[in-house]
């Protein structure tokens, strides 16, 4: 930040104070003189910053009601990426709160800038059944990630409620839901809990000097784990086939696979899944006849799925055609 944004910045947040500023008094306070702070006071209004001059021996400023929240200097693009963060956040017991941060720094923005921000409208969603997460909780973790403090907690899982500790690393967003990536020294390996599923207990637990998490890249680390990785982010069931299909309808929705147009109406897919059955029910679900599907694992995943199918067919009760 330049000498004069920083000045500028130490300014409004004087001018926040709810009183008159006589200029000598405030040029005292700033450690500049007395013409600094009118030019200072100009650039603020030029930035569309209400600060009415008061009459006087020695004149004064006064920051316009409505204008004393907190001190903010954006550039275009820095108030379009902070709207645009803030109509992002869909975690639920978070998303209120957001929602009042963006009307606080819109409330205070320049004219100029508000109406680019008013002209950004985002609409996120959430994922399936996303938890609320009191942010009071999701302070306590973050501040343990940052102190490097050991966290006990009770931990509702699939296990019941138990009691664990972890070494927390990273705090992470994943589809509305919280997570915390941490070390657990219990079982000697990493482990990543939801937050809304803990109740932490306290007092907390040691400080901790911080392991390297594997591969180093959160993001790939967490992608990782949810495709039933523990080290590559990779799927670690891959297959392809060929699919009585053209490529145009099947490519919209296939995700982070690859099609090939084959022509004839005809396309190859490759995915990945967690699973060989997992894998096969995917490709099964573009309606389309299935041909030359490989590694042979897939095959034999195509069979035990079409004889399961069969099962349920012959099981369940027939529809009206």
């Amino acid at each position: 930040m330049s000498e004069t944004s920083s000045r500028l910045l130490k300014l409004l947040s004087v001018l926040q104070t709810p009183r008159d500023w006589p200029g000598p008094q405030l040029a005292e306070r700033m450690g500049v003189d007395v013409r600094t702070v009118r030019r200072d006071v100009d650039r603020l209004r030029e930035m569309g910053y209400r600060i009415r001059a008061l009459k006087g021996p020695h004149g004064g400023y006064r920051l316009d009601a409505g204008s004393a929240l907190p001190p903010l200097l954006f550039d275009d693009d820095q108030a379009v990426a902070l709207a645009a963060a803030l109509q992002s956040v869909t975690a639920p017991g978070i998303e209120e709160a957001a929602a009042r941060a963006l009307a606080t720094v819109r409330q205070v923005l320049p004219s100029r800038l508000r109406h680019r921000v008013d002209a950004l409208q985002v609409t996120a969603v959430n994922g399936p059944d996303a938890p609320a997460v009191r942010p009071e909780l999701l302070a306590a973790v973050g501040a343990a990630v940052r102190s490097r403090e050991e966290l006990r907690f009770d931990y509702s899982g699939k296990e019941g409620v138990q009691r664990r500790r972890a070494q927390p690393h990273h705090l992470v967003t994943r589809l509305g839901r919280w997570y915390l990536v941490a070390w657990d020294p219990e079982r000697g390996d990493w482990r990543i809990f939801r937050v809304d599923r803990m109740e932490l207990r306290t007092p907390y637990g040691p400080r901790f000097t911080p392991r390297d998490l594997p591969g180093g890249d959160v993001r790939a680390f967490v992608s990782a784990r949810f495709k039933g990785s523990d080290s590559v982010n990779a799927w670690p069931c891959r297959g392809e086939a060929v699919l009585a299909a053209p490529a145009a309808d099947i490519a919209p929705y296939a995700g982070d696979g690859l099609v090939e147009d084959l022509g004839s109406g005809r396309c190859r897919i490759a995915l990945g899944s967690w699973s060989w059955p997992a894998l096969a029910a995917a490709i099964g679900r573009f309606d389309a006849d299935v041909e030359e599907a490989r590694p042979p694992q897939l095959a034999a995943a195509f069979t035990r799925l079409a004889a399961r199918f069969a099962r349920a067919g012959r099981d369940s009760p027939q529809a009206d055609a």
